[in-house]
């Protein structure tokens, strides 16, 4: 839950077995689900994903946040899978601006591992890479995923609540 100049950490303890949290995570459609994103095609190591941004399906109120943002290009290329243990994906973190072509930047790293501990699941998410982004947007896009992330572990806590 530390975060510093270069990477975010969220933990949260999830009440879902192992199995379950990894297809939230690992699968393009269920993460689309609760993270408001709908992908072009599955999650597989070194596929490069394009999106648009839609509302979450697990909170209403994050839904509403997240209308202004429908429509918008969402690209992510998957970094690792390794079932049951850890997915990770690069994208441009806070690449809000249409007018603003990212793909010069380096991208951050964003890793979910997921280890099973007693009454559930215990998920880690990291993001890191800020110090390699250009300094102009730096700060602002580490502010900006600090809070997104603190939304989202509430919105997969959400999904697996209710999700079958």
């Amino acid at each position: 839950m530390g975060t510093d100049t270069d990477r975010i950490e969220k933990r949260v303890l999830l009440s879902a077995p192992l199995q379950r949290v990894w297809h939230a995570v690992s699968d393009a459609r269920q993460f689309g689900a609760w993270f408001g994103v709908a992908f072009d095609g599955p999650f597989a190591p070194g596929a490069r994903l394009t999106g648009t941004i839609v509302p979450t399906k697990a909170d209403e109120d994050v839904a509403k946040l997240q209308k202004a943002h429908e429509g918008k290009r969402f690209e992510v290329t998957v970094d690792r899978v390794e079932p049951e243990r850890l997915f990770s994906f690069r994208w441009h973190p806070f690449a809000v601006d249409p007018e603003v072509d990212y793909s010069s930047e380096p991208a951050t790293l964003v890793v979910f591992e997921l280890e099973e501990v007693a009454g559930g699941t215990l998920l880690t998410i990291t993001e890191s890479g800020f110090d390699s982004l250009p300094l102009a947007r730096r700060a602002q896009a580490l502010e900006a995923n600090e809070a997104g992330w603190t939304h989202q572990t509430k919105l997969i806590e959400k999904y697996l609540s209710h999700a079958a």
